[in-house]
């Protein structure tokens, strides 16, 4: 009986009552038979089951998950019957020994990245990516994470430095082909706002893996991590204050920080404004940590590097993180070690044009009490040269000095105290200024008259209250620097420039008075001295040897022509076709260009006609009118003006010459300019030399 009741159960299904331990049984034999209840998601069967997030990261299903619940909810229905089930334990065991070979896949390793990339099977991959959107239509962040999950499975490759520093800036994302760009690309492009969150699972994703030994290969999830960066950056500045507390809690593991900031520091090299605001975020609070600092420093130099022009990173750097900056590079006994203090000096001088800005002289007054408070006598001398003195004679030069000493109410409180407490700056200063005085513009030279009688008057002020030795070196520097403003050298320049005004002048008179050159007073006094021969002689040497000359390079020439056409005439030829080539394919490809742009010019004004604003229209017929009112108004009255004095000043000059303007009537008004251009000449010199012999007579 029992054998014909388990004979007609054989082949039978039953339905199993809601009972906990009934559905444990049956599930854990459904899992064991089924293995796992459902397709797992395309990452799912090379990597570990992800553990869960924190909270402070929302994480979306993926299709391993949706495809789990799908298997479970089947195995709760239906549970086969276990004479089946006994029936099939000799058979089962057979199976299960033979599952691992058949059921799972063996992993390729290879020797380089380089090698994996070129493995990767780019239409499996979009296969699977197809059928991930098809699956989940309205959640792309299952695609984005299928995808790392998909790449990283693949690309088996030994992965030893969690900073990449000894590879491009790019890298591995680089090594990947234009058709792989193509599918990442496209599929981002698609994802939209759940980038963010798969950024996350990228770095949290990897976080986990380091924690594992040894773990697999990070270089799927670096690729797709640098894949979002270069379509949004901004994804890494969102956040800044979680990725830095997330950063301190990992502190003690130099491989997960450095995991984070290389990271988020992907984002600086496709815009400089976001490198540096994660570099200012995230790595200068880091900055002190001797496992964090390389990295931190190396980053800087590398994106200063890749971002030659350094216009769109102004605006982000401000007095609040230049100064810790510049303590770290010049302040020693820093937690910074001497070659990477080093390496932050010589960026220096690009962190400070990030600082400044494009417009320094509206930015550097916010600088310059800061860089006057380093300024003292127990400063460093790297600091008190390269970072203080020069910043000041800059701040100088563009005129805040000027700003900082004029009485505006703003400021007398400010000099006030400046001049009582830090009255050893000023001495300081203007040392500097007296010893580098000849290397000093001489804009900035002429600035400086105002600023010291600044200092001379307050100075005056407080010679009762501060100290008397500081006060007199002071007013030391300031009247040496008096000295050399005034004495400023004699201004042979000028001399020569009037010398050679009245040699004219009065050449130009002897001539006239004397009607010819010949028979003026400087003509003879040239002949007695001989000069008119010595000229003669020397014209005759020079028109003898230029003749010379042109006689033998017109023997010369043709040898030395057919010369040059044997040496180079067969290069030459060859250039020339090779131009000509050139040209030819320069003139099909400017064709194409130009029928393009004739082709799609007419679709672009249609476009910016259907998408502009009527109000720009409004605003462009306005000016039109505004253009044709100044016309009418402004230019038209302006010609006509212009003409009408023309016309008089032509008939001015007629009626001067009696009606008719001839040459000789022309030469009368260049002889009395001349005339009375001499005069006042004449006139000056005597009032000169009236007025020299006047104060002889009084010495």
């Amino acid at each position: 009986m029992a054998s014909s009741a388990n004979n007609n159960s054989v082949g039978k299904w039953e339905v199993v009552k809601k009972n906990k331990k009934q559905n444990g049984s049956a599930k854990s034999q459904a899992d064991k038979k089924s293995g796992g209840g459902g397709r797992k998601a395309l990452s799912e069967s090379n990597l570990p089951r992800v553990e869960p997030y924190p909270a402070a990261v929302k994480m979306s299903e993926t299709i391993f998950e949706n495809f789990e619940k799908i298997g479970k909810k089947q195995n709760k229905e239906q549970v086969p019957p276990p004479a089946e089930a006994q029936q099939k334990k000799p058979n089962g065991g057979k199976q299960s020994k033979k599952s691992p070979s058949s059921g799972s896949f063996k992993q390729t390793h290879y020797k380089t990245l380089e090698e994996a990339v070129k493995a990767l099977d780019v239409v499996e991959l979009r296969h699977q990516l197809e059928k991930s959107q098809a699956l989940f239509p309205e959640n792309p962040s299952v695609w984005v994470k299928d995808l790392a999950g998909y790449l990283n499975s693949k690309l088996l490759a030994p992965d030893t430095d969690p900073t990449l520093s000894s590879y491009a800036h790019d890298y591995p994302y680089c090594l990947a082909g234009k058709e792989l760009r193509n599918i990442i690309k496209n599929l981002l492009g698609k994802s939209g706002a759940a980038l963010e969150d798969s950024f996350d699972y990228c770095v949290f994703t990897m976080l986990r893996e380091l924690d594992k030994h040894p773990g697999e290969p990070l270089h799927g999830y670096r690729m797709c991590i640098q894949a979002i960066m270069m379509t949004k950056p901004k994804i890494a500045t969102q956040n800044l204050s979680e990725h830095l507390e997330l950063l301190r809690s990992h502190q003690n593991r130099p491989a997960k920080c450095q995991s984070i900031m290389w990271a988020l520091g992907q984002a600086g090299f496709c815009e400089l404004s976001q490198g540096i605001k994660v570099w200012l975020g995230i790595m200068l609070p880091v900055l002190g940590m001797k496992t964090l600092s390389a990295y931190a420093v190396s980053y800087l130099e590398r994106l200063l590097m890749v971002h030659a022009n350094l216009t769109k990173g102004f605006g982000v750097m401000g007095p609040k993180e230049f100064f810790p900056l510049l303590d770290f590079a010049y302040m020693p006994k820093n937690s910074l070690s001497a070659s990477l203090q080093g390496q932050l000096r010589r960026l220096y001088p690009r962190l400070k044009v990030l600082a400044f800005g494009a417009k320094p002289e509206s930015t550097l007054h916010t600088y310059f009490p800061s860089f006057l408070s380093r300024a003292t006598p127990s400063c460093p001398d790297a600091m008190k040269r390269e970072a203080c003195l020069v910043v000041l004679l800059l701040c100088w030069g563009w005129g805040v000095a000027c700003l900082l000493f004029s009485f505006d109410a703003e400021y007398k409180i400010w000099l006030f105290w400046f001049m009582f407490e830090l009255l050893q700056i000023h001495s300081l200063l203007l040392s500097h200024l007296l010893t580098s005085w000849n290397t000093l513009s001489p804009k900035l030279r002429n600035s400086l008259q105002e600023t010291i009688q600044s200092f001379r008057v307050t100075n005056e002020e407080i010679r009762t209250t501060a100290n008397v030795e500081d006060v007199r070196e002071c007013n030391a520097v300031c009247s040496s620097l008096q000295m050399k403003i005034h004495s400023q050298g004699f201004p042979w320049s000028r001399l020569l420039l009037a010398v050679l005004v009245f040699a004219a002048g009065f050449i130009a008179h002897d001539v006239r008075s004397h009607g010819t050159f010949s028979q003026s007073t400087t003509a003879l006094y040239l002949e007695k001295s001989g000069a008119p021969a010595v000229s003669l002689q020397a014209w005759k040497k020079v028109s003898h040897y230029s003749q010379k000359g042109v006689s033998w390079l017109a023997e010369t020439t043709p040898y030395y022509y057919s010369l040059a056409v044997e040496a180079f005439g067969p290069t030459l030829e060859g250039a020339l076709e090779k131009l000509k080539v050139a040209a030819i394919i320069i003139a099909q490809r400017s064709s194409e260009i130009i029928l393009w742009v004739q082709e799609t010019t007419p679709l672009l004004i249609e476009w910016v006609r259907a998408n502009t604003p009527e109000s720009v229209f409004q605003f462009l017929e306005f000016v039109k009118e505004l253009l044709v009112w100044a016309h009418q108004n402004y230019v038209l009255p302006a010609v006509q003006y212009v003409l009408m004095a023309l016309q008089q000043s032509w008939q001015a000059l007629q009626d001067s010459c009696n009606g008719d303007v001839s040459l000789l009537c022309m030469q009368n008004h260049m002889v009395a300019l001349t005339n009375s251009t001499w005069t006042y000449l004449q006139d000056t010199t005597t009032a000169i030399r009236s007025w020299a012999q006047e104060l002889l007579s009084r010495a």
